[in-house]
């Protein structure tokens, strides 16, 4: 699959009026081809079959930086698989590379998706991104938060992964005061997330911080709580 191929591909897929649509609901400004997400995910399938890791890690690259919103959702959507063979290590940085260029939330969350499954089949990866927290980035510092999802939704975790959740926790902490609906959304999510399934570290949090929260992120935090 050439990069002219699937841009092509995706421009045969496109409906003009709910490309509209989506530029008015995201606020971003670059085009919208209204490719409804279902057919991003059939392209991503069929793709993922027809390449290895690095050619499909070049067309993601290239996808990228059209800087079409389709084009950016389904470059990440091409990385996103939890194993990536023999190394998924071109993807990891191609991932970390895309960061600083997120403006928007769902662009954002999808590669954030992709470098999930990259987190979790190397944890010590953790250290890459440890000072996207400590970014002037809004996107980058609400990465954070949105990429080590999946150290929220252990039933069993492992004395590593309490050492990642309390990580993360730091870092949720310094956003508190940070009172950009994106970073307080974030932190809620997190924090709703893990309620599910530790819900003491969750209270613990809340009585530390939840003074400094706007009352919708804390509302959202305690939603799961009994």
């Amino acid at each position: 699959m050439t990069p002219a191929a699937a841009l092509s591909a995706l421009e045969a897929a496109a409906d003009a009026q709910k490309g509209v649509e989506m530029a008015a609901y995201h606020k971003v400004s670059r085009v919208y081809l209204g490719v409804a997400n279902p057919q991003l995910d059939a392209f991503a399938k069929d793709w993922r079959a027809e390449m290895d890791v690095e050619e499909r890690v070049a067309l993601a690259g290239d996808l990228w930086a059209t800087d079409i919103h389709e084009a950016r959702v389904l470059a990440a959507k091409l990385l996103t698989q939890a194993r990536l063979r023999p190394s998924d290590a071109s993807a990891w940085a191609l991932i970390k590379d895309w960061v600083p260029e997120f403006d928007a939330w769902a662009i954002a969350d999808h590669a954030c998706m992709a470098g999930q499954k990259r987190l979790v089949w190397d944890p010590a990866r953790l250290a890459d991104i440890e000072h996207w927290h400590r970014s002037e980035h809004i996107w980058t510092r609400r990465a954070a938060l949105v990429i080590t999802l999946p150290w929220t939704k252990q039933n069993f975790p492992k004395p590593q992964d309490l050492e990642i959740r309390d990580t993360v926790l730091g870092w949720a902490a310094t956003y508190v005061e940070d009172h950009s609906w994106f970073i307080q959304k974030a932190v809620a999510w997190w924090l709703r997330e893990l309620s599910k399934h530790d819900p003491n570290r969750v209270r613990r949090f809340l009585d530390a911080y939840g003074a400094a929260l706007k009352p919708f992120a804390v509302k959202e935090a305690a939603r799961k709580l009994v």
